[in-house]
């Protein structure tokens, strides 16, 4: 195993200056814990609500929160040092801050929050926000808080409750714990959901996973079906944690499901993290926004074996490279999409169910062949089960490259890495698993190893765990890329006690056993006769 260097946990912390109407000061702090706790605070408040129409309710007032919270901080500072340019927008848009129009911002909204009207109210600022800043929020923010559906009372109380989030911190702490609670309400709510939670959400562990691998330090980074923007969010905050900076990375991302990107756009604002983040309904196979630009890293969780992909159009498409894809699966037209998307130098990390690894229906196996051949498959790792809130269909992680040989790394080419994670991971509720922050450095750390990085430690096949194969065993396993296959058994812990003495307790058990099978035969002979005399008299 390697001995991986240390890796640094991206944790980050809370809050702000302003008091609110109802003051719960254990709320503002950032302990382990509340992020937790505010969820189910308002969670209760939904009441009759589903939690896919509630969720844009929380989370729009969250993300107004935020962007109010970091206007009225730049605010308050211009006005001291030059209250002329308090309300010009450019004096925010420099700072990559939005302007927020008065009537707009959270302390109008929170000192009306009792109001019967306030549904209208915060409608009327999600559009001055919008109009206010065009470029980056045109058609994002929920608009449809004055509804009948929605009481106002529960409005009230939410705001109430968003308005205690970082309470009495520093603003730039205040931006941060509600950058955290807004990640932690989409996990939430992804959960609540169930199924449905899972077309805009992965789960937080599986992402650190592929950023942890991949290591996206500088360039471009992608991802061809993004949903709420996470995978983005812990690629900045992975640069963050290792001494870069926001914009050191430049994102790109595609999303078929417009409220999804809507939630994408919201998630990626609240963190300050600027993107281009394309919509259209055809999806990333029919129209792919982005066809002529190559990436650095490409991050995806697509959806597992869809079978409703396919049209005639893509009959012909350049992006098959390795053999068209079958109309029943887009498994491999996911693969194939993300491939010719890479960089020369480009590495990839995506999410399929593990049936990927070795089907063989209509096309898929000799795709699959010619793309071992092709030297693009890197490493294949298997996951625990219970990850993902949409399915308990188990999935693994594939890792492409276009080149084995990059700068500074070991030459790999003609081999391939194989982890088998399924024994890692702790269950966080019944039906749920979580990888730790120790599981994901331990997978992390192998790869790294392997590829030869700098400080990252000498890799060794561990049985039971990871083995580096070469393309003639993949071949001899018929191309099939499950882990558990080139892996083998964890070694057994040697015995402490020696052998003589296991074997003279196993002879002394043996002859007892013995004993007692011989007393039992006499036994039941005796009463065979007892029965044969009894039918004889």
């Amino acid at each position: 195993m390697p001995r991986g260097r240390p890796r640094k946990n991206p944790d980050t912390a809370p809050a702000p200056k302003k008091t609110t109407k109802v003051s719960k000061a254990k709320a503002a702090s950032a302990t382990l814990g509340f992020e937790q706790q505010m969820f189910l605070a308002a969670d209760k408040l939904r009441k009759n609500l589903e939690p896919s129409d509630y969720k844009h309710v929380a989370l729009g007032l969250i993300f107004l929160r935020y962007i109010s919270t970091a206007f009225e901080a730049r605010h308050a500072k211009l006005m001291l040092d030059d209250p002329a340019a308090a309300e010009d927008p450019d004096e925010y848009l420099a700072e990559n801050i939005f302007w927020v129009p008065e009537t707009a911002r959270w302390s109008h909204l929170r000192d009306n929050a009792r109001s019967s009207g306030i549904g209208k109210m915060i409608d009327d600022a999600m559009l001055a926000i919008e109009k206010a800043n065009p470029e980056q929020l045109k058609g994002v923010l929920p608009k449809d808080y004055g509804r009948p559906a929605l009481d106002s009372v529960m409005l009230g109380e939410l705001i109430d409750l968003i308005s205690d989030i970082g309470m009495g911190d520093t603003d730039d702490r205040a931006r941060d714990v509600l950058g955290r609670v807004y990640e932690y309400f989409l996990g939430g709510f992804a959960g609540a959901e169930g199924k449905r939670g899972g077309e805009f959400y992965t789960p937080s562990s599986v992402v650190r996973t592929l950023v942890s691998m991949l290591e996206p330090y500088k360039g471009r980074v992608y991802d061809p079906c993004c949903g709420s923007g996470g995978m983005f969010v812990q690629s900045e905050r992975f640069v963050e944690t290792h001494g870069g900076k926001l914009g050191d990375i430049a994102i790109y991302g595609q999303e078929s499901n417009h409220t999804t990107w809507r939630l994408a756009r919201m998630n990626l604002a609240v963190r300050g993290i600027g993107a281009d983040i394309r919509w259209n309904n055809e999806g990333s196979f029919l129209r792919d926004e982005l066809k002529d630009l190559r990436f650095d890293y490409i991050l995806a969780n697509p959806p597992f074996n869809v079978s409703d992909w396919w049209n005639a159009s893509l009959e012909e498409d350049p992006r098959w490279q390795y053999g068209k894809p079958p109309a029943g699966n887009a498994n491999y037209a996911w693969l194939q999409h993300i491939l010719w998307h890479l960089a020369p130098d480009g590495t990839a990390g995506v999410v399929l169910a593990n049936g990927s690894m070795s089907s063989n229906q209509n096309s898929e196996g000799e795709i699959r062949r010619r793309m071992v051949e092709a030297d693009v498959v890197d490493c294949m790792v298997a996951l625990p089960g219970q990850l993902f809130y949409s399915t308990q269909i188990p999935a693994c992680l594939w890792f492409l490259t276009r080149t084995k040989k990059q700068k500074g790394w070991r030459d790999r080419r003609g081999e391939i890495l194989f982890i088998d994670a399924r024994k890692l991971g702790k269950l966080v509720d019944r039906t749920r698993r979580e990888l730790t922050d120790e599981d994901v450095a331990r997978i992390a750390d192998t790869y790294h190893a392997w590829r030869g990085e700098k400080d990252a430690g000498t890799y060794e096949d561990s049985p039971g765990f990871c083995k580096s194969a070469t393309l003639d065993e993949v071949e001899q396993h018929g191309f099939v890329l499950t882990p558990g296959r080139y892996v083998g058994a964890e070694e057994a812990e040697e015995d402490s006690v020696p052998f003589t003495e296991r074997f003279a307790a196993l002879e002394k058990t043996l002859k007892e056993q013995f004993a007692q099978g011989e007393a039992l035969n006499t036994k039941i002979a005796a009463s065979l006769k007892l029965i044969v005399q009894k039918e004889s008299a």
